[in-house]
């Protein structure tokens, strides 16, 4: 196949709806973990961690901070001034439902902006809000003029986007655009969408104005189906740090943005500062980072295996897709029943030990030992090992706290 023909193909071989993601141009993140990603169960952030977590999401060059919901309540709105007052490169936003009285309190919050969440499907409209499709698509109107006019800058998503008929959704979102509107968001508001469907809904909605996208992981396709957005015209991701929120979660924007860069070639963050964003998160949330979890997770950049580091040692990409200072991490190499020669001798001249061959085979097979009798081999292990396989001891120098 030639160039032109490779570069013909996007996610989806070759839609005429999409651009491949290696031209898309400039995409930025809307980070809501201050607002979705608090909404996780039993998650409660504290306003001086709220005010942490964004100075960290600001240098991680974040274009867009949701801050919290300012009708929640006098806490709520106390922090999210205090996030405003920062003076951050970010746009500082409130989410506000469809009520005047949210703009206005978000008005008092001083925020930049808000993100007006309104009802799309008809089960959220009819049911939920006890309107018609008619009345929400004027109130609509009157609320993005209402912000406009008191100088916000206003993102409207449509609630349960991924469920309700597009054609409504053009007809309200594309009225919120001419009603003054500086984007709109197609939401995928239960994780409900397929690729398929992101690539529809959000081609479309591109046509009308700047659109942004809001994907969840309940199907486990959200960082898919923001690719597939990115692919179609949105130019903004909402997410949060870890991927925490409701249910199954958001999309983690460390997770889009190392798949655009790695992948394509687009830069969204400063990603060096994702890996301490992420444990400032972790803390703060009490939601442990998995050990697997991509980008972010304990065993990302950990070899045991001999096959493996044998192969690391001897070229640093052979097992890795990116290197870990990318994204402001270490490599490390662990030890367990599935350590080899390489693994252990790299180990031990860290520690300045060298060993001759009978030794090291020795050493080997007690590391693998103390692997098999499913425990984990430290360091001090490790050394207490070679003491005792070499006959010398190691001057150590033990520090009293």
């Amino acid at each position: 196949m030639s160039d032109a023909g490779e570069r013909e193909g996007t996610l989806f071989g070759g839609h005429p709806e999409t651009t491949h993601l290696s031209d898309v141009g400039d995409v930025q993140f809307l980070d809501t973990t201050l607002r979705d990603g608090e909404q996780a169960p039993g998650v409660s952030l504290t306003p001086d961690e709220k005010a942490r977590i964004a100075r960290r999401l600001d240098r991680a060059e974040v274009a867009y901070i949701e801050a919290g919901s300012a009708c929640t309540g006098p806490g709520e709105r106390e922090t999210i001034s205090r996030v405003a007052e920062l003076d951050l490169d970010a746009t500082v936003t409130s989410f506000c439902r469809g009520l005047q009285r949210d703009i206005d309190l978000a008005l008092d919050c001083g925020v930049d902006g808000i993100n007006l969440v309104v009802p799309a499907s008809d089960r959220h409209v009819t049911e939920k809000v006890g309107t018609t499709r008619e009345e929400n698509v004027a109130t609509t109107e009157e609320l993005v003029a209402y912000a406009k006019d008191h100088g916000l800058w206003v993102g409207v998503t449509g609630e349960d986007g991924s469920r309700a008929d597009l054609d409504y959704l053009e007809d309200l979102l594309g009225s919120a655009l001419e009603a003054g509107a500086d984007r709109v968001c197609w939401a995928d508001t239960v994780g409900h969408a397929t690729p398929d469907g992101a690539l529809e809904a959000v081609s479309r909605l591109a046509e009308l104005g700047p659109v942004s996208t809001h994907t969840h992981d309940d199907l486990g396709l959200a960082v898919t189906n923001a690719l597939v957005s990115v692919a179609a015209g949105a130019d903004v991701v909402h997410g949060t740090v870890n991927g925490i929120g409701e249910r199954a979660g958001n999309v983690a924007i460390e997770e889009v943005a190392i798949a655009l860069d790695h992948g394509y070639g687009v830069e969204t963050l400063e990603l060096t500062a994702v890996y301490d964003l992420a444990e400032l998160v972790a803390n703060a949330t009490g939601i442990p980072l998995p050990p697997n979890k991509a980008v972010v997770g304990q065993n990302t950049f950990t070899h045991e295996s001999g096959i493996h580091t044998d192969g690391t040692l001897k070229d640093e990409a052979m097992y890795e897709p990116y290197p870990p200072e990318k994204v402001g991490r270490e490599r490390r190499l662990a030890l367990g029943k599935h350590a080899g020669r390489a693994g252990v001798e790299a180990a031990l001249a860290e520690r300045e030990m060298a060993v001759d061959d009978d030794d090291l085979d020795e050493i080997v097979a007690r590391v693998k030992a103390i692997g098999d009798r499913g425990k984990r081999v430290t360091d001090a292990d490790l050394l207490a090992i070679a003491e005792e396989v070499t006959g010398r001891e190691r001057d150590r120098r033990v520090e009293i706290v």
